[in-house]
């Protein structure tokens, strides 16, 4: 395994950890969470920003924050806010990308990296390869490569990355509502289900 391999795979494990950590705090201390944070509309807009900017500032994951929205409004309101928090972020992404270029993004995404992405941006299937990878990655810089380097419109794009987030951000969610200690096996097979499936249309 490289270095860069080893290096997602450290954070995926962490970010899996600190989900789990973050359900074990909230299922066993909701009142807390629901006596010190806003319920109301300044917090869903608080909370919509934090995923958006997370988008924006590539590579911050906000998914350790969802059992905290989940134990607040429940986890269909919360996959809810996040599809949206994200779409806003992975747009203003997008945008960015197609007008400042790789001037702004390698300041956000390592040089290399935004090469070795250059390289494998498909050519055929763009939309689906989209939705999967949203359906997996909601977070990294993949609305900054595909604003770089796809000819795919705005419009295509906005909509390909709300289909993929939607069974990811409902996924999630639900996961956060189920008891701590069958999180960890759970979400690895949906990830490992997800992979699978972006290999099989890379394939076609």
């Amino acid at each position: 395994m490289n270095k860069e391999k080893r290096n997602s795979t450290i954070g995926i494990i962490l970010i899996i950890i600190l989900f789990i950590g973050s359900s074990y705090l909230v299922q066993n201390h909701i009142d807390f969470f629901t006596n010190n944070i806003n319920t109301g509309i300044f917090g869903i807009l608080i909370f919509i920003s934090i995923v958006a900017i997370s988008i924006v500032l590539a590579p911050i994951s906000v998914i350790p924050l969802f059992p905290i929205g989940i134990g607040i409004w429940g986890w269909k309101i919360t996959a809810i806010l996040a599809v949206i928090g994200w779409s806003i972020g992975a747009v203003i992404a997008f945008i960015l990308a197609r007008k400042f270029g790789t001037k702004l993004v390698k300041k956000i995404i390592p040089i290399k990296k935004i090469h070795d992405f250059e390289k494998k941006i498909p050519t055929k299937n763009v939309f689906w390869i989209i939705v999967l990878l949203r359906a997996i990655i909601p977070i990294d810089g993949v609305s900054y490569i595909f604003g770089l380097f796809s000819k795919i419109s705005l419009k295509k794009y906005t909509l390909a990355t709300i289909i993929g987030l939607i069974p990811f951000s409902f996924t999630i969610s639900y996961f956060g509502t189920i008891s701590y200690y069958y999180q960890i096996p759970l979400i690895l097979i949906t990830i490992i289900i997800f992979l699978i499936g972006l290999k099989i249309a890379k394939n076609k």
